[in-house]
């Protein structure tokens, strides 16, 4: 990670305190104007970013027409917006506040699985992705269930890491980051508390194994896995999506995951990457509109493939 200056992390900051304030004193139909034009511009100050995006929609998509690629890009681009805004002005006093603006299922029959796990004393490993607004899912969750352990990458400005860890433990949830959170993540299951992940990024050949997702190989975090396989913890997918209609994230369940366990270990780490990596391709091809597609999700390729970015 890069060293800033400490004048570089102070301007970013304030920047970025600036923009926080505005938005919370902004009504919210306005805030999530200005999230918009926030987010377009500083994607098209990145404009790499954007070529990556559409290359990402082609790979997922590659029949479809180029103007509807377009399309979804440029709506992934105000999701983001639209996420920034809503994790800014989130504010709620109890959960039933919270309930008007993420709201959850837990009537479903996948949720009783999380039930019983819980009932049972067992960990439970919580994927999601960066698509609706994984933030809100978080804090949502706190308050309107319970709060839980969350991993997350630190940002290279310390203050602004700061304010967000801040924002994400309001409500009770606690933070390991990923850089070290193994033993910590362990431990937790093992004493049967609920963990967050964000499982849908590239990461290096040495950190995980590849899976289809969209069909195309991607190099996949195998630590979900293997920590599911020894904590015997139950892998419970939640997803926060926009609806635009009822102007709040609807949370939808996925199939809840027992992690493989044939005493195979390789074979079970990569059906259990695979299991949770398709329920995360099914609710990208739901709602290809608010996944992060800037991002560079195939950039690692299988020994001998040509790179597609």
């Amino acid at each position: 990670m890069t060293r800033k200056s400490r004048i570089q992390v102070w301007a970013e900051y304030v920047a970025m305190r600036s923009i926080v304030g505005l938005l919370r004193i902004l009504p919210r139909s306005g805030a999530q104007a200005a999230g918009r034009v926030i987010a377009n511009a500083a994607f098209r100050i990145l404009g790499s970013r954007l070529r990556s995006g559409l290359r990402s929609l082609e790979i997922a998509f590659p029949e479809m027409p180029a103007p509807e690629r377009k399309r979804i890009l440029k709506a992934s681009v105000e999701s983001i917006g639209r996420t920034v805004v809503e994790f800014a002005k989130f504010r709620p006093k109890n959960a039933a506040e919270s309930a008007a603006i993420v709201e959850f299922d837990f009537e479903s029959e996948e949720f009783e699985a999380y039930r019983k796990a819980k009932t049972e004393g067992r960990g439970i490993i919580m994927p999601t992705a960066h698509i609706g607004n994984w933030e809100l899912l978080l804090s949502g969750f706190a308050l309107q269930c319970e709060p839980i352990f969350f991993t997350a990458r630190e940002l290279d400005n310390p203050l602004i890491d700061k304010m967000f860890a801040e924002r994400r433990a309001k409500f009770g949830n606690r933070q390991f980051y990923k850089a070290d959170s193994a033993k910590e993540v362990l431990r937790a299951l093992k004493a049967g508390e609920s963990v967050g992940v964000l499982p849908d990024v590239n990461v290096l050949p040495n950190e995980g194994v590849f899976v289809a997702f969209f069909d195309v190989p991607a190099c996949t975090t195998s630590g979900v896995a293997r920590l599911a396989i020894k904590a015997n913890a139950l892998i419970f997918p939640m997803f926060a999506v926009w609806d635009d209609t009822r102007k709040k994230y609807i949370v939808h369940n996925g199939c809840p995951i027992e992690p493989a366990n044939t005493g195979d270990k390789d074979r079970d780490i990569i059906e259990t990457t695979a299991a949770f990596t398709s329920e995360i391709e099914r609710i990208v091809r739901e709602f290809p509109e608010q996944w992060l597609w800037i991002h560079r999700r195939w950039k690692t390729r299988p020994p001998g493939e040509a790179e597609l970015y």
